[in-house]
């Protein structure tokens, strides 16, 4: 019984020591619960502390982005709208090829990549040799055409002699003919009536006779001699035409002998240069490029779309992408008159197959106004951004 009622007591202290824990946690929970209520109005406490600024800065942010739309909206109203852009443009320059007009070997090369050169300067030296010969063979046929001419011109003064003398021969003659007329009408009488013999008046008659054959033979040798001065006179012409055929040719050897120093046509940069000393060439040989430092401009290949307001005289805005920091100012000089499809190699046939729209771009050139300092620093071909400002009239 001891023993039963001392397990009983054991049991009941292990008991009480449970409910004791039990209650523990129970006043532990009861305290967390307590801690989160507070936590929790601490939290709506900072936040009802906080929405008013959150509102304010709202208001702000609401009105700084309706001021940042409304500038936006303002701009692009009256300036956004009329300005078309693209960046498929790029900087062009008239550039010159080089190339020879005579045929020869390159004896000197006087300029080198990239080099700075000046209109009409030497660029190169082709072998002059056989045109020096050529206008040498010129000059002396132009002597020997004059001399020609001078030989003709001699013959003529001697024609013009003979036929003055032709002349003379031929007065004698119409004399010696009218004596013998008079003779045959004084004697025919006095033979008639036989006072004179009729064999003295046959020989009048054959005197008579003779004189008018001479007289014939004098008008026909008159004749020849002024038809031989129209001959020579002739003859001068044909030599002064040649003379005048020897002297352009002279001029054509001495044109050839200058060609073969080749010169620049204008002043700029040399470039794509593949000559080389010893090197044959024929007229027309792709020898080097003269690329101009100065009349920059470009084509901006706009949507067709983009040019309904586009007009010529509108200005423009360039920026280079190799220069991010420089802007250039422009106009408008002249629309290409089809797109660039239609100059393509081969042209598109939109009557064959499925027909796809594509938007073509239209090739417009811009004038670039840059100082001489921009101006050495653009290349043609470095690609550019424009924007055109539509809102001008132009032209």
């Amino acid at each position: 019984m001891a023993e039963g009622d001392a397990g009983q007591a054991d049991e009941g202290r292990q008991g009480e020591t449970n409910a004791g824990h039990h209650s523990g946690d129970g006043q532990q929970a009861e305290n967390g619960n307590n801690n989160a209520e507070t936590n929790d109005d601490e939290a709506q406490e900072r936040i009802a502390r906080r929405k008013p600024m959150i509102k304010r800065i709202a208001i702000i942010v609401g009105i700084v982005v309706l001021i940042i739309a409304a500038i936006w909206a303002f701009h692009w109203f009256t300036k956004g709208r009329y300005m078309e852009g693209t960046n498929n443009a790029y900087l062009r320059a008239d550039q010159v090829l080089i190339a020879p007009k005579v045929a020869g070997y390159v004896t000197d090369v006087m300029v080198s990549d990239n080099q700075q050169v000046e209109a009409n300067q030497p660029l190169l030296r082709i072998d002059l040799r056989q045109y020096r010969a050529a206008t040498n063979q010129a000059l002396a046929t132009i002597e020997a055409r004059q001399a020609d001419i001078t030989r003709a011109e001699a013959e003529v003064r001697q024609q013009q002699a003979t036929v003055e003398q032709a002349q003379a021969q031929l007065v004698s003659a119409l004399a010696n003919e009218s004596f013998a007329r008079r003779e045959v009408a004084r004697y025919q009488p006095l033979a008639a009536s036989g006072a004179d013999t009729g064999e003295r008046l046959s020989q009048l008659r054959n005197n008579l006779a003779q004189a008018q054959a001479q007289v014939k033979a004098d008008r026909a040798a008159l004749d020849a001699a002024q038809r031989q001065i129209t001959t020579q006179q002739a003859q001068i012409t044909q030599a002064r035409a040649q003379l005048t055929a020897a002297k352009e040719s002279a001029r054509e050897a001495r044109i050839d002998l200058d060609d073969t120093v080749v010169r620049s046509s204008i002043a700029g940069r040399v470039g794509d240069k593949t000559v080389r000393v010893g090197q044959f060439v024929q007229p027309g040989t792709r020898l080097m490029t003269i690329v101009p430092t100065s009349g920059i401009y470009l084509v901006a290949n706009f949507k067709e779309t983009q040019i309904t307001q586009m007009r010529i005289g509108q200005p423009a805005t360039i920026h280079v992408d190799a220069f991010p920091d420089l802007e250039l100012h422009g106009r408008v000089e002249s629309f290409a008159p089809g797109t660039g499809a239609q100059f393509a190699l081969l042209p598109p046939e939109n009557a064959t197959g499925n027909f796809t729209k594509i938007v073509q771009r239209v090739p417009v050139r811009i004038s670039v106004q840059a100082d001489k300092r921009a101006e050495k620093l653009l290349l043609p071909g470095l690609s550019v951004e424009v924007t055109v400002d539509t809102r001008g009239n132009g032209q």
